[in-house]
């Protein structure tokens, strides 16, 4: 009885491809999303390369440009223990690609196998008459330029020389590289995926945001988009860069919400902007009360003259009398007496608003015409869009709309407003958009401040989750700023401002101290800017305007306040104090933060940090130089005393700034 053949592994496309490439950093998935980058930064690439036997193993660094058809290939450098790095500078706005080959380097392995030989190793010239043969195959796919030293080489090892000499012109590096361009390599390692890198501009690193109502602008009889220019000119004065406006589309009449989220009772109730659509248009309509579209296009160019983007809100839900409703009711979903689902977030109702249905079996057309929504704002010059509960619709609907806005559009941003799961959050931000909301806004302790931020600057979402940190929104008032005093505001819009290199305010409720809950337990504010015209005295007394001022110039004027990644946190002796340094991602500037968590009391303690002088200057001690304050201090060692009391301002914001005993105050960490 003949034996049954056992079925083997299968083997592999070509068995002589003896070196290893794993884990590859960065890489998000295992490739399957693109880390994140902006315009300039130097990506570093890692993997672990090895092979059996003592060959020396040559790893490349292969990168391809935004639309590019050819890969530019860069040899790696060993870090030690069969770790490689290679480095990258990118410099177009879209999709790099990236992947890594390697393969034994014939001439290398050769080289470092005679560096061990002894002079008298009666083989030696074997080993030069091979390397003689290696050359003189590099010279011929050489140009006759690039040729002429290798020609050169490989008569001095075929010639006379004294052993000593030509061992000396074997070891040189130069010759090594040049040998090593021109030579064919043979069974090469190829990852089977190419790893990509979203390259975005650089207010995708830092930026600071304000969003405010246009309704609310230009007291009584107010509103239009025309009247806000003073209304920028202030927002510009604080130092912000992006401001960031709720939907502008007409409001639905029907189910209109009135004060405090009421169902609407008075005619001259505004409604909420996030009721989308009315028998005078939809997403690509301006509301009359605000203008028209000209007004828009003013309104743009008047923030520009400001040096101010303007972010827009999108919002893809509709009111009940949005166009969509009637001429496609097949994109929303139906309850069992027929009427059209209303949102809701028990115990929240939102009878003003209809989801849409991201099941609906004519899907294909619901994402052209909500894809047609975002470019037909990117006509109007928006680039910035702040993206209302992405995290209630499709995730592959998300994946397909960012990917082809931005094959066009590279330069566009989105931030997701996904106050929600952190899995689901982090999944967002892997498809594509360009910041996230965070947790920050109830995050008061140190311990869960510490936490928080450790995980988003050290954790692996670090590669593709860039924080964007609101210390409130219209639609959160957090317990922390309710029935506060002052110095609650300034805890919060420093620890904001510092500890994320992108952030915002929504004002004027913020720096006006507004405090009042709807209702005690809620998070909303009472009397809602959502849901009615508010009318704001910007030259209060007790404006917080100053201070904003001032904390987004220190901003702008370090570094190190610009970039996520570089954040570490000191021990303070006192919980209700924290502390942390950032660092220029160049080594610049540092700048250390201290902030008094207690709004009502004064706090003390001590904080390590080390504050020595110079090599040159042992014993001397360095000046602090408070930001905020413009005080200075002078630290030696590494245990320091801090006192910070609400009543005044409660934090510094320190600069190092040199030590004492030179003729000069210098920047000591520049």
């Amino acid at each position: 009885m003949a034996r049954s053949q056992a079925k083997g592994a299968p083997m592999p496309q070509d068995g002589r491809n003896r070196v290893v490439i794993d884990a590859l950093s960065p890489v998000v998935d295992c490739g399957r999303f693109p880390v994140k980058r902006v315009i300039g930064d130097v990506v570093t690439v890692d993997a672990d390369v090895l092979a059996d036997g003592h060959d020396v193993v040559a790893c490349v660094l292969c990168v391809r440009k935004p639309n590019g058809r050819t890969w530019s290939r860069a040899r790696m450098a060993a870090v030690g223990n069969d770790r490689y790095r290679g480095t990258f500078v990118v410099s177009e706005l879209g999709l790099y690609h990236y992947t890594v080959r390697a393969h034994i380097d014939r001439f290398g392995s050769l080289c470092q196998e005679l560096s061990r030989r002894p002079l008298d190793d009666p083989d030696l010239a074997l080993v030069f008459q091979q390397a003689a043969a290696m050359i003189a195959a590099a010279a011929a796919n050489a140009g006759a330029r690039e040729g002429r030293p290798l020609h050169a080489a490989r008569a001095l090892l075929e010639g006379d020389a004294a052993l000593q000499e030509k061992r000396a012109a074997l070891l040189d590096e130069r010759l090594a590289e040049r040998v090593y361009r021109f030579s064919s390599h043979e069974h090469e390692t190829a990852l089977e995926t190419e790893f990509a890198v979203r390259v975005d501009p650089e207010r995708a690193r830092f930026s600071a945001w304000y969003e405010f109502f246009p309704r609310s602008v230009g007291g009584p009889g107010g509103g239009r988009l025309r009247d806000a220019g003073p209304m920028l000119a202030y927002v510009a004065g604080m130092g912000f860069d992006v401001v960031y406006l709720p939907p502008l589309s007409p409001i639905g009449e029907r189910l209109r919400k009135g004060p405090n989220n009421t169902l609407s009772q008075d005619p001259a109730d505004v409604g909420s902007p996030w009721a989308i659509g009315s028998a005078r248009g939809g997403h690509k309509t301006v509301a009359p009360e605000l203008g028209t579209l000209a007004d828009f296009r003013a309104f743009r160019d008047e923030a520009a003259r400001n040096g101010i983007a303007v972010a827009l809100d999108i919002a893809f839900q509709c009111a009940p009398d949005h166009p969509y409703v009637t001429e496609h009711p097949e994109w929303f979903r139906h309850r069992a007496d027929g009427t059209i689902q209303y949102a809701e977030n028990p115990p929240k109702k939102y009878q003003d608003i209809y989801p849409l249905d991201f099941e609906t079996e004519d899907w294909r057309a619901l994402w052209q015409e909500l894809k047609s929504v975002v470019t037909f704002w990117i006509g109007e010059g928006v680039r910035i869009f702040r993206v209302d509960n992405p995290h209630t619709k499709a995730f592959s609907f998300w994946e397909w709309l960012i990917r082809e806005v931005r094959a066009e559009y590279p330069d566009v941003l989105f931030l997701a407003e996904a106050f929600t799961r952190p899995k689901v959050m982090h999944r967002l931000a892997k498809l594509g958009f360009t910041h996230s909301y965070t947790y920050f806004t109830w995050r008061n302790t140190k311990r869960e401040l510490t936490e928080y931020f450790t995980e988003l600057n050290q954790g692996p979402g670090r590669e593709y989750f860039r924080p964007h940190v609101w210390p409130n929104t219209p639609d959160i008032l957090p317990a922390f700023l309710q029935h506060a005093p002052r110095a609650a505001f300034i805890i919060r819009l420093v620890l904001a401002a510092t500890l994320s290199a992108t952030y915002g305010i929504y004002g004027p409720a913020f720096e006006l101290l507004e405090s009042q809950p709807r209702e005690p337990g809620s998070e909303e504010y009472r009397d809602s800017e959502k849901y009615q015209r508010r009318a704001w005295d910007l030259a209060r007394a007790d404006s917080l305007r100053a201070i904003i001022t001032r904390l987004n110039a220190i901003r702008r004027a370090n570094k190190a306040l610009q970039s996520d990644g570089n954040l570490v946190f000191h021990a303070i002796d006192n919980d209700n104090l924290i502390g942390f340094s950032k660092t220029a991602d160049d080594g610049e500037s540092t700048v250390l933060v201290v902030v008094n968590l207690d709004p009502h009391h004064r706090q003390s303690g001590w904080i390590e940090w080390p504050a020595h002088a110079p090599a040159g200057a042992p014993g001397r001690p360095v000046q602090m130089h408070d930001l905020l304050s413009d005080a200075r201090y002078l630290w030696n060692g590494n245990h320091h005393y801090v006192e910070l009391s609400p009543e005044q301002t409660p934090a510094h914001i320190f600069r190092p700034r040199g030590y004492v005993g030179t003729e000069h105050d210098f920047d000591y960490y520049s």
